[in-house]
């Protein structure tokens, strides 16, 4: 008896002491992974400065999300080329964070940059097999300075051919369209939707589009983004393949609006290889991580802008979103100015028959030759005889080579001039009148499309006011369509007035908190 109790016991205490190492096991585990699906730039340092996340673990999660989804999965088809020396620079980073910290604002961000921004290292072909295997030996200006903020570029993303479409996002470098995350069969947009889509689907933390007349705003509405188009002249275009000139911008997509901003704060300023920017010189720096303020809209007074978006084609459903959307301004504090209408603005129009001021043409020549011995193509005319780009761009490419090539100072440019002088000068009398400090409407009038439908109306709202004027606009999400189809909203408004957008944007997002992921690209276990 006593050899079987001594037993007994000995079995407990084997037991008790088995249960002791396997609690001592689980509380040595380290913490979870960080988990980068939606994750926020404040969050990902927070997790960095707490011990809890590398530059290399975040960057090996991003990674995987893309080795999931982009070609396998819902495949998005949203990446073209990866950065085979990420690893390497995530690891330099996490050193100079154990010496250091933060290296900057950016620290360790891994962003997803459009294809036409030329990036050091990375293939940068505009979408076209005419410029396969271009890598640049200088980084365009926006990605040389967020770079200098602390910023990894991680991938280069899918972009309609030579940013020409606005509608989808198709070209000659990816086999197939790149998907809507939130509904695999609709358009993304373009021309910059594989930033759109990739940032939507958390492969990167933030993003680089370029919008001549929709494609920031347009891909970032169609997958409840944000997208910033600045004042003409307060960023830069250096470096990156242009579309047309007087009215290409380059800038952030983002989650979150105080994301865009982070990335905006330190792309804005003046450049000597862009002309345009000089409009910035002597312009005092601002502080837009200031403008986030909760109850920014309390007073403001906002133009609706039917002019934008009212059409015999305009979606029934995606109004009652937009007028949903006034009355939570209404409630953040905002004065609805209902209609707003912007006078004289029909009796407004270029000169019949004037050909193209300047235009493709004239700017894709001359920035090729600006690439002297590294430009793999010379030329328009040798990009066409080359045939190396998508079916759907031919006639465009064709038409555009034919044409005249009007510089700066033909009459064809002054009649630009004066048309778009105008165009300011009504928006701000109006603006003026009515004592607005922005206008807002739904980016796009229609839902996303389905993927090869050319019948179905877009609904594309950009290409006129911001484009024309040169004035900023910021989209953010107000919403869906149909339970699942993204729609955004635009906060346009005068010149340089970046920070009161930023501070509408952010009080309205703050709001409603409409941003929500797509179900086709949940986080990893």
């Amino acid at each position: 008896m006593i050899r079987l109790l001594a037993f007994a016991s000995m079995l407990l205490l084997l037991r008790l002491a088995s249960f002791s190492v396997l609690i001592l096991a689980l509380t040595a585990q380290p913490p979870p992974s960080f988990e980068v699906a939606e994750a926020s730039i404040l969050q990902i340092h927070a997790a960095m400065q707490a011990g809890q996340l590398t530059c290399r673990a975040l960057v090996s999660q991003y990674k995987r999300r893309i080795d999931a989804y982009d070609k396998n999965g819902p495949a998005l088809n949203s990446i073209v080329v990866m950065n085979k020396d990420i690893d390497a620079q995530a690891i330099e980073l996490d050193r100079r964070f154990s010496a250091t910290g933060l290296s900057g604002p950016l620290h360790c961000i891994p962003m997803i940059v459009k294809d036409n921004f030329q990036t050091i290292g990375l293939q940068s072909a505009n979408g076209s097999l005419a410029f396969t295997g271009f890598l640049p030996e200088k980084d365009a200006f926006l990605v040389r300075r967020v770079k200098e903020a602390g910023a990894l570029i991680l991938a280069k993303s899918n972009m309609a051919e030579f940013a020409f479409s606005p509608v989808e996002t198709v070209s000659s470098i990816l086999p197939g369209y790149t998907h809507n995350p939130y509904a695999l069969d609709r358009v993304t947009a373009g021309s910059s939707g594989g930033t759109a889509a990739s940032i939507a689907a958390s492969f990167g933390a933030v993003g680089f589009g370029s919008d001549t007349g929709n494609s920031i705003r347009g891909p970032s509405a169609h997958q409840a983004l944000v997208g910033i188009r600045s004042t003409m002249g307060l960023s830069s275009r250096a470096g990156i393949f242009p579309l047309n000139l007087l009215a290409d911008i380059a800038g952030p997509m983002a989650r979150s609006v105080a994301d865009a901003v982070a990335v905006f704060q330190v792309m804005v300023g003046e450049d000597s290889d862009d002309p345009a920017s000089a409009a910035s010189h002597g312009r005092p720096s601002e502080n837009y991580l200031a403008a986030l303020q909760r109850d920014g809209l309390r007073g403001a007074r906002i133009g609706v802008l039917r002019q934008a978006y009212e059409r015999d084609s305009t979606d029934s459903e995606l109004v009652k979103v937009f007028e949903a959307a006034l009355e939570d301004l209404r409630k953040a504090g905002a004065v609805i100015v209902d209609p707003a209408k912007i006078e004289n603005l029909e009796s407004l129009r270029r000169p019949a028959g004037m050909a193209a001021c300047m235009g493709f043409k004239f700017d894709i020549n001359h920035f090729l030759d600006s690439l002297g011995s590294q430009a793999p193509m010379k030329s328009l005319t040798e990009i066409v005889k080359s045939k190396k780009f998508h079916p759907s761009v031919q006639v465009r490419l064709e038409t555009a080579e034919k044409g005249p090539s009007n510089g700066p100072d033909s009459p064809e440019c002054t009649a630009e001039m004066a048309y778009r002088q105008q165009f300011r000068d009504a928006v701000n009398q109006t603006m003026d009148a009515l004592k607005l400090d922005a206008y807002v409407y739904p980016t796009w009038s229609n839902p996303p499309r389905l993927i090869g439908d050319l019948n179905t109306p877009g609904g594309d709202n950009s290409q006129i006011f911001s484009p024309t004027t040169g004035f900023p606009a910021i989209n953010l999400p107000m919403g869906y369509t149909r339970s699942t189809l993204p729609a955004g909203i635009t906060f346009f408004g005068r010149a340089w007035s970046e920070a009161t957008l930023i501070r509408f944007a952010y009080s309205y997002e703050q709001a409603t908190h409409w941003r929500r992921p797509p179900a086709s690209t949940p986080p990893l276990r």
